[in-house]
């Protein structure tokens, strides 16, 4: 078995109104920010992972992102996977 880092992005599909972001766009107006368009919010989960391979990993972290942390209705999830470096000197 390995371990793999997993991080998960979730965001509102694209025809699904984000009131997070129109709310964040309008705050970087008012602070003097210009030329900033199309703010999307989303949340990042980030975990680790035991699995035989990272198929297996992959497999997994697409049946818990469907069933648990995104609403298919209306977000997509992206993911992506990598193995632990190690610090060791």
């Amino acid at each position: 078995m390995a371990i793999f880092n997993v991080a998960v992005t979730v965001r509102l599909q694209t025809e699904v109104n984000d009131p997070q972001g129109l709310t964040i766009q309008s705050a970087l107006s008012a602070l003097g920010f210009s030329g900033i368009s199309n703010v999307r919010a989303g949340k990042l989960i980030e975990f680790q992972i035991e699995a035989a391979s990272e198929d297996v990993a992959a497999k997994t972290v697409e049946q818990l992102s469907d069933n648990l942390l995104s609403n298919p209705v209306i977000e997509n999830f992206e993911y992506a996977i990598s193995t632990p470096t190690s610090n060791t000197r």
